[in-house]
């Protein structure tokens, strides 16, 4: 086990390096960036195209892409930087604050709106998906078989627009000014404001369950299907066991093993937020300031969140490997 996790751990850390260098590379590549927008909007700026060629310089933009990346990874003495190799990205063009110390800000919103998500529409598509697979061919396994293809044919955008159209402005549940909180709000207490904010969540919310159960319930219904032709399960209903048990008692044991060890690789998705849906409800997590940065060719931020997304990819999928373990012994990893 030991000589399995310290091979993957050095593994990622190949992985992480060439997903740096990949982009990184095509970052630079990129037809416009934040220093030089920046002055193109405000050509009152005094010598401004030696200021543009300061700030350039000062970033590293006037560097090759070479050079500039391993000042990026080891450090920039012109900027102080101790490098991205020791979690330091440098300062966002942008928001004008250490790369590090904004996603840390702005990750925990997105890390409540997708783990209250999930919380929700995992155990509901399990229990879907297992029911589907029971019911096989039948009128429910039909009814959901539809449900679930339609939220997945839907885009993101294009389902949260129906959404905030009939709950917002034909039923006038929901505020339509989208945001965190209520338009005209004077003074609200701490309770008050958790109470406004959970209210605007409740849309995003409901689109993201939407449109994860699909998945999860197809694959959980799979898996119960190919559980439910397996030899024990023949035998266990010979040997005169009810269907419930057969069911709920054998079957779903193992039919979970493998829906327990995708949970792991859910975390990136936990902490990496949603641009296309925080940028339409204006929720102000990781996804759409991720999402603005990069429309302005902000490189320290864009290469420090796709670092943090790919670090936790690779984490996730360590922890898969060593949850499929956990749930089923039989799993020896000796590779």
């Amino acid at each position: 086990m030991a000589k399995y996790i310290i091979k993957r751990i050095l593994i990622s850390i190949l992985i992480l390096f060439g997903v740096s260098i990949i982009l990184y590379t095509l970052l630079r590549c990129m037809p416009g960036d934040y220093v030089t927008q920046k002055f193109t909007a405000n050509p009152s700026f005094e010598n401004s195209e030696e200021k543009l060629e300061l700030m350039k310089e000062l970033y590293g933009l006037n560097d090759s892409i070479f050079v500039g990346y391993f000042k990026w990874l080891f450090g920039n003495p012109t900027l102080q930087t101790r490098g991205a190799i020791l979690f330091d990205f440098g300062t966002s063009f942008l928001y004008d604050r250490p790369v590090t110390e904004v996603i840390a800000d702005k990750m925990w919103i997105s890390f409540a709106l997708t783990l209250l998500s999930l919380v929700i529409y995992y155990p509901l598509a399990v229990f879907l998906g297992t029911r589907a697979a029971v019911k096989q061919y039948g009128a429910f396994d039909y009814a959901t078989t539809v449900l679930t293809m339609i939220g997945i044919s839907f885009p993101t955008f294009f389902f949260s627009a129906i959404v905030v159209k009939i709950f917002a402005y034909d039923l006038g549940w929901f505020d339509t000014g989208l945001g965190q909180v209520s338009g005209g709000m004077y003074n609200p207490t701490a309770w008050e404001l958790f109470i406004d904010q959970a209210w605007h969540l409740v849309l995003p919310i409901f689109v993201v369950v939407v449109l994860s159960l699909g998945s999860i319930m197809r694959y959980t219904r799979t898996n119960m299907l190919e559980v439910l032709n397996a030899d024990y399960i023949r035998t266990a209903r010979a040997k005169g066991l009810s269907e419930r048990s057969v069911i709920y008692k054998h079957a779903f044991k193992n039919t979970m093993i493998p829906m327990v060890t995708m949970l792991a690789g859910l975390l990136p998705g936990l902490f990496g937020g949603s641009m296309i849906l925080e940028d339409f409800f204006k929720v102000d997590g990781i996804g759409r300031i991720a999402y603005t940065a990069m429309n302005a060719g902000d490189i320290p931020f864009v290469m420090g969140y796709n670092m943090f997304l790919a670090l936790l990819t690779v984490l996730g999928m360590l922890l898969t490997d060593l949850m499929y373990v956990a749930v089923d012994p039989r799993v020896k990893l000796t590779r």
